[in-house]
């Protein structure tokens, strides 16, 4: 079954454990302009499974972001729609559910490995990925007897058993992509103190909320061969994936606080209007000849996904220049 099948639906998911920054402006208004312009529907899912780093008042501070810069949504949190909660701490059952389909079709195992051995485990040449050095694989084979005698020591996380194979998928900007299924060994599901793991929650989450495309940042491209294996092992149909480029600061590194006031807020009280920033995020993405202000409504009949990079972006101090002229 083809992807444009489906109803067009896809989303933006943003972690409220820090403020939206013009790199997430950037993620976002792709995101939102990739479904726009084929006139589809679009969610927003605030994504704070982890509790111990999420803050209610950056989640709502991230919402009042997005609305300045000109940014709606079909569903959401402070809207509804028929596929809620659109906040993933109140959506547990559903992960659960997910769980105990995986552990009854055997692709999962528990994991007793404290972080020391962990760490012990990574000095060892395996392959790494975005969530660390590769799982060993030291829990996979214990026997029931041997998982028994550990279980009186430690919580065990749940770890999904990854299969030795080629996964291949095009990417919307990234182009071709092939990875390595085994290259980050077995990966976990939940946490030993009961957190569910982005990879599942996401998985779970935009499969029941019917999510079609999903375009976020290059930065979540090898998380692609996980979700794809839990997407299988489900019995679900995968989105079409595309990941925009990174911003770079111009010390090559991803651009962050240290590179100073790129926070929408901090954009906000230094007097900025929105259209400002999203004309110059429209030239930047080379959707726009110069970085004249844009409302986010007239860069839909712009967007045009075949014209974006899919090389990281350096924002020199003469990039951001243009954006802080007026």
């Amino acid at each position: 079954m083809s992807h444009n099948i489906r109803p067009v639906r896809g989303r933006f998911a943003p972690t409220p454990s820090g403020e939206l920054h013009i790199g997430n402006a950037w993620a976002a208004l792709l995101s939102w302009l990739q479904i726009r312009s084929m006139r589809g529907t679009f969610v927003l899912r605030m994504e704070d499974i982890d509790t111990q780093r999420s803050r209610t008042y950056l989640a709502s501070q991230i919402l009042r972001d997005l609305y300045w810069l000109g940014l709606d949504w079909d569903e959401g949190p402070d809207v509804g729609g028929p596929y809620g909660p659109y906040t993933q701490s109140e959506r547990t059952e559903y992960y659960e559910e997910a769980l105990k389909f995986l552990k009854n079709q055997g692709c999962l195992y528990p994991c007793y490995c404290s972080r020391a051995d962990l760490l012990a485990a990574a000095r060892a040449p395996h392959g790494l990925s975005s969530e660390g050095p590769a799982y060993p694989g030291t829990c996979r084979y214990l026997t029931p007897e041997e998982a028994a005698r550990k279980s009186v020591l430690k919580q065990p996380s749940l770890r999904f058993r990854v299969s030795q194979e080629r996964i291949s998928f095009q990417d919307g900007i990234a182009g071709q992509q092939e990875f390595d299924a085994g290259n980050g060994g077995d990966f976990i599901v939940r946490r030993a103190d009961g957190m569910i793991s982005y990879q599942l929650a996401v998985v779970v989450d935009d499969d029941r909320m019917h999510i079609t495309h999903v375009l976020r940042g290059a930065d979540l491209l090898d998380s692609v061969p996980r979700q794809l294996q839990l997407y299988k092992a489900l019995g679900l149909q995968a989105p079409a994936f595309a990941h925009a480029p990174l911003f770079m600061g111009p010390d090559g590194k991803r651009l962050a606080k240290r590179h100073g006031g790129t926070s929408l807020a901090a954009l906000r009280e230094m007097g900025m209007a929105p259209e400002q920033l999203i004309g110059w995020l429209m030239w930047i993405a080379g959707l726009a000849e110069t970085p004249e202000p844009l409302t986010a409504q007239e860069c839909i009949p712009l967007f045009d996904m075949e014209k974006l990079s899919s090389e990281p972006v350096l924002i020199t101090d003469d990039k951001l220049s243009y954006l802080h002229r007026n």
